[in-house]
């Protein structure tokens, strides 16, 4: 069963890397990168401390940090040194199959995407701290980019994008209900 899950996890990695072009692969190659979103941090950080003020703005700035980290270390650590399955653009069997762009490919292992949990944990963190939909939808759709441009540029199978995606979404939330009890009583106050 498992070998079927991993071949359709393989198969549909080989359609969706194939559909590509030099424009996207400029597009992907850099809307992968966290500098390319530096803009999107910065509103982010603005917002936090005009809704917040700057002690509690800080303070969620570094419970977001310890997000990152958590989640980061959590698909290396818990998932990629486990399950030790190699990136696509590692794996022998596909050589020659797998575009990428600019040789780039990572470490060995890919399974889960740090790209996909980070973003995940992220978004859902700050989704469920401002609670607006229009956010939401915003979030969920910058995590989902990021996290497709990792399929797109050979590093990453399907599966690896929903692994991530599940530890990242875990993570957000977990981290979320640590915020909203852990607040009170670093601030005697409670974010809305």
């Amino acid at each position: 069963m498992m070998e079927l899950v991993l071949q359709i996890d393989t198969d549909f990695f080989l359609f969706l890397n194939s559909l590509h072009s030099s424009f996207w692969d400029v597009v992907m190659f850099y809307s992968t990168k966290t500098i390319t979103w530096l803009p999107l941090y910065l509103v982010i950080t603005f917002y936090l401390f005009k809704k917040f003020g700057w002690q509690q703005a800080l303070f969620t700035l570094l419970f977001i940090s310890f997000l990152i980290a958590a989640s980061d270390q959590g698909s290396v650590h818990f998932f990629k040194n486990v399950f030790q399955r190699l990136r696509p653009c590692h794996d022998p069997n596909l050589a020659g199959l797998v575009h990428q762009v600019n040789d780039k490919c990572g470490g060995r292992f890919g399974f889960i995407s740090s790209h996909a949990s980070n973003t995940f944990a992220t978004a859902i963190f700050i989704s469920l701290l401002f609670n607006k939909k229009w956010l939401w939808i915003g979030m969920i759709t910058w995590a989902s980019f990021v996290s497709y441009t990792r399929i797109y540029l050979g590093v990453h199978y399907p599966g690896d994008i929903l692994g991530g995606t599940i530890w990242g979404i875990l993570i957000g939330y977990v981290f979320y209900r640590i915020y909203k009890k852990s607040q009170g009583r670093c601030f005697g106050c409670c974010v809305g």
